[in-house]
């Protein structure tokens, strides 16, 4: 190997940037250097202590503790210029975790001895490792499984009942926004923690700091150390309160990919909760699978992870979540597989001769996934100012839609038998043919029109130029406004499809055939109230598109949200968690999943809490009757 490659190479990554040159040539001339195949075990939990200190030059790692019973707690990920083995090599006795390589990786070998003649006189390295490698995870991990831990012990639910500020780390650790990033760095040593709150000159937390922003930030980009350290801090803050269930911090970090929350308690800033903090209350965390989405960087690589997220549904159903919990999670990582999917398609095909934004519709658009249903989704570009600029997006969008439309086909999602694709050219177009589309069938409701308002007007902006969703969202709401006649054909279209319930409180089950005595959820349950909360919400000019949101947002506007909002909310979690449940036993079968289910196999419980809820449905299509006779005259 040649000397100054490594002195190079560690000299732009810490603590090794940190050391004089002196002592930086002396680790240059000591290390080795090895490769791990993607997929080697490179140190095993409970193994003799390792010997040397690894450096990863290129590729990653993934560390992790894993349980008597097999499952895996994920306690970090590392990459380029990260190091591990040091606790091992330090504590002399066993090695603590596992490190399994999770692509083809390089690492720079520094034997026991060296590194701890460089610990002995370099007191910035031995501080360095002090701070950032998770004792006081890996020790809590242990603990908490030799204690047969909520964890592990299948019937408490911490995700959803530990609050954040159970957990959060209490003492806030700041700094001054004209602070120096060296400054900030020192803070962050000295207290021996990965994010740092920077408070403005009128004491107002302002941004935030993490140890992966001096990596990406400082080191990467050769930045500076006497810069201003809010010249790197992160806006906006991303917070969440100290009474919130620890599910809405995991969900905010996958939403916005990041690593640190803040905890406020009364408006005032309490503390940080950070992933790793997270990650430690489950075994198959939703998090992890984030981290994973976002290490990979082609379809092959994404095509394995498909089928992780339904061992996050069953960890998150034995956990006692609601069914919006669920599928908010899952829509989410859902959410992050599209976007992984378009940046490959965006790098393969270059820059769109105009912008786009990639929406999605149906279960997606309203968040409401759960196991992997078909493509629902469209894409609206910016309206072509020249003919050569009409031809040329034409032509670009024509290729990436159907790139995209195979690549979701890999990850997982099957394509749409009624062809409601982006690739379907019908479905990809400017936005004021978008507007034209929304226009006619607002002004024209036939049943064709009908069908496709139900369905695109739960869109939702996913990926590319957002405010090309959000104009047509505003266009939309816009000619709604005092459509009566459009109210009422979409009224009696959701009349048409009542409730399986007889006049003496019994299930009407279909009488022959591949299903027979069963009833569909989803046709007889969902779709009813999916379809009475979208109408509420067009006359109401609400923006949200997920039916717990519409309805959360009407209950103090809309009389029937008023009088029986909380009503349809257990209707809807209590319909769609009988549904999951339903669909995870299938899966568990190895059978293929459908929303049918028999009745007379339901608890007496499950009987009569679904029997109230389809009764709740006929009652509101009752008061909707009453409200639109006259507009259905002719429908």
């Amino acid at each position: 190997m040649i000397h100054e490659e490594i002195i190079e190479f560690l000299s732009k990554v810490p603590p090794f940037q940190f050391i004089d040159d002196a002592a930086l040539k002396s680790i240059a001339q000591a290390v080795s250097m090895d490769y791990y195949p993607k997929g080697t075990v490179i140190m095993k939990q409970n193994d003799p202590a390792s010997d040397h200190l690894r450096i990863i030059k290129k590729g990653g790692v993934k560390v992790f503790i894993a349980s008597e019973d097999g499952e895996e707690v994920v306690i970090d990920y590392r990459g380029e210029g990260d190091t591990f083995g040091f606790l091992s090599l330090i504590g002399k006795d066993k090695v603590r975790a596992n490190i399994v390589a999770v692509d083809d990786t390089i690492c720079y070998l520094l034997d026991k001895d060296n590194a701890l003649k460089i610990m002995n006189s370099q007191p910035v390295f031995t501080e360095y490792f002090l701070k950032s490698h998770l004792t006081k995870y890996i020790d809590r991990t242990y603990s908490e499984m030799h204690n047969k831990s909520m964890m592990y012990g299948g019937t408490d639910r911490i995700l959803f009942t530990s609050q954040v500020g159970d957990i959060a780390i209490r003492d806030v650790v700041s700094v001054k926004e004209d602070a120096t990033i060296q400054e900030a760095a020192q803070v962050m040593c000295q207290n021996k923690v990965s994010s740092l709150v920077i408070y403005d000159k009128n004491d107002f937390p302002a941004g935030v700091i993490t140890d992966r922003d001096l990596r990406e930030k400082v080191v990467a980009k050769g930045r500076a150390i006497a810069d201003q350290v809010k010249n790197i801090m992160s806006l906006p803050l991303i917070r969440v309160d100290a009474t919130d269930y620890c599910f809405e911090a995991v969900l905010k970090m996958i939403k916005y990919n990041i690593h640190h929350v803040l905890v406020v308690r009364d408006g005032m800033l309490k503390g940080v909760i950070t992933n790793h903090d997270l990650m430690l209350l489950q075994g198959t965390s939703p998090l992890s699978f984030a981290k994973d989405i976002e290490n990979q960087y082609t379809l092959e690589g994404l095509a394995p992870l498909a089928n992780k997220l339904n061992k996050i549904i069953g960890l998150l159903l034995k956990e006692g979540a609601k069914a919006s919990n669920i599928t908010k999670i899952i829509s989410e990582l859902n959410d992050r597989l599209v976007k992984k999917v378009l940046e490959i398609a965006e790098k393969k095909f270059g820059t769109p001769p105009v912008s786009y934004c990639w929406i999605a519709y149906g279960s997606e658009g309203r968040k409401e996934q759960t196991f992997k249903t078909d493509q629902d989704n469209a894409l609206i570009y910016s309206d072509p100012k020249t003919p050569e600029q009409e031809e040329a997006a034409k032509k670009y969008f024509s290729e990436f839609t159907v790139y995209v439309r195979d690549g979701l086909i890999n990850v997982g999602f099957p394509s749409c038998e009624a062809n409601y694709m982006a690739s379907n050219p019908q479905w990809c177009q400017p936005i004021s043919i978008w507007k034209k589309y929304f226009l006619n069938w607002i002004q024209h409701p036939n049943p064709e029109a009908l069908l496709r308002s139900v369905i695109f007007f739960d869109f939702r902006a996913l990926y590319g130029n957002l405010s090309l969703a959000g104009e047509l969202r505003e266009y939309l709401i816009h000619n709604l406004k005092d459509q009566n006649i459009f109210f009422a054909r979409i009224a009696s279209l959701i009349l048409k499809n009542r409730p399986p319930l007889g006049f003496f409180r019994s299930f009407m089950v279909n009488k022959d055939g591949e299903h027979k005595d069963q009833l569909n959820l989803k046709l007889s349950g969902i779709g009813p109230l999916v379809d009475l909360i979208r109408l509420f919400a067009l006359e109401s000019a609400i923006h949200e598109t997920s039916s717990m949101e519409r309805l959360h947002a009407m209950k103090e506007s809309h009389p029937i949200a008023i009088e029986l909002g909380e009503e349809i909310e257990q209707a809807f979690e209590f319909i769609n968690l009988l549904r999951i449940h339903h669909q995870l036993d299938q899966m568990e079968r190895k059978v293929p999943l459908d929303n049918f289910i028999n009745p007379s196999k339901l608890s007496n419980l499950e009987k009569k809490s679904l029997k109230e809820s389809f009764q709740l449905i006929l009652k509101i299509q009752d008061g909707i009757e009453e409200i639109y006779r006259a507009g259905m005259v002719g429908g």
